[in-house]
């Protein structure tokens, strides 16, 4: 198995301090929100315990973010949550949430492969250098949502001229301007 395909193992000292297993230092939840957003799954574990912590945490960062005015969650649907808790055996809603979500993943992935198949620049020199700006352009607008598009490049290997990377960035300014309007 890929190491990106495991969840990162984090690690709850008594202290209540996070520690990243794979790079042997502390985190924050700041942090643990950015490896998410990357999409890299994580695991928080008590050391003591062992008990399993990725949900409480999860929800932390949720709230922190909700609190400073982040508010991706609108009352209606928080309402609909903390109902759905009071439903016996839990309601219909987390299969709901999983499934909205598999959809909006999806959907992503779909219109970038349609974008790729309808883009008549795909044979142009340094496209693919354009589809990983264009990837980090996606991933900035939707906050991350998925892994949708795996069609990153490589960064141009230094042969090509000033003109070509001119061009490219001008390619990409048009490029993101109508992906804007697509919104």
């Amino acid at each position: 198995m890929a190491e990106q395909d495991k969840p990162l193992l984090i690690k709850r000292y008594a202290s209540r301090r996070l520690y990243n297993t794979e790079t042997s230092d502390y985190v924050t939840l700041e942090d643990i929100a950015g490896f998410i957003r990357d999409g890299r799954e994580v695991q928080i574990l008590d050391l003591k315990t062992g008990d399993d912590l990725t949900r409480q945490y999860l929800l932390q960062i949720i709230a922190e973010h909700e609190s400073r005015g982040e508010n991706v969650l609108p009352v209606n649907v928080l309402n609909d949550l903390v109902r759905s808790y009071m439903v016996p055996g839990g309601g219909v809603m987390p299969q709901f949430l999983q499934a909205s979500f598999d959809m909006l993943r999806d959907s992503q992935s779909k219109m970038m492969e349609n974008m790729n198949a309808m883009n008549p620049m795909a044979q142009i020199p340094g496209f693919e250098a354009m589809k990983a700006q264009q990837e980090a352009f996606l991933k900035a607008m939707t906050g991350g949502f998925g892994g949708g598009w795996t069609g990153g490049g490589e960064e141009g290997t230094g042969t090509e001229g000033e003109e070509d990377l001119s061009a490219i960035k001008r390619q990409l300014a048009e490029l993101q301007e109508k992906l804007s309007k697509l919104s």
